[in-house]
């Protein structure tokens, strides 16, 4: 495929300069997107082709999973680290049961609960950009 090379060589360029928030939200859409190929797999009648799309896709998603665990700082995270640190760990497990009884189940939920995370985290950037109002300055003063 022509458009291959330059599409990956826009991606790296794209993790390497994003902002560490932006990241997350990136691992977040690259897991789900590869647990929605991971589902499509079901769909294959020639066995190989199920497995292997199957398998390689969630094992794609678990190493997100796995990156997105190994960044949390659960010394400076305080509750939010440690929930985190549990969810991700509980979505690994779901997704080895899932790969390994090749049903999808544990990809159904584990989609479901990435997409509140991305969500979440998506919200959270937007509200940070967002220019402040005079209504933010409000608040703040009487907070003050």
């Amino acid at each position: 495929m022509a458009t291959a090379a330059p599409l990956r060589s826009y991606q790296t360029i794209a993790t390497q300069t994003a902002p560490p928030g932006q990241l997350v939200l990136m691992l977040y859409e690259g897991a789900i997107r590869f647990l929605e190929r991971a589902l499509a797999g079901f769909q294959h009648e020639d066995p190989l082709e199920f497995n292997e799309t199957i398998n390689n896709n969630v094992i794609r998603a678990q190493d997100i999973l796995n990156e997105l665990n190994n960044s949390l700082d659960l010394q400076q995270g305080g509750a939010l680290a440690a929930t985190l640190h549990g969810l991700y760990d509980y979505m690994h497990r779901q997704l080895t049961v899932s790969n390994t009884r090749k049903s999808p189940e544990g990809i159904h939920d584990t989609i479901k609960r990435l997409s509140v995370l991305r969500d979440a985290w998506s919200e959270m950037l937007r509200q940070q950009s967002a220019p402040a109002t005079p209504q933010h300055y409000s608040s703040f003063a009487l907070n003050s």
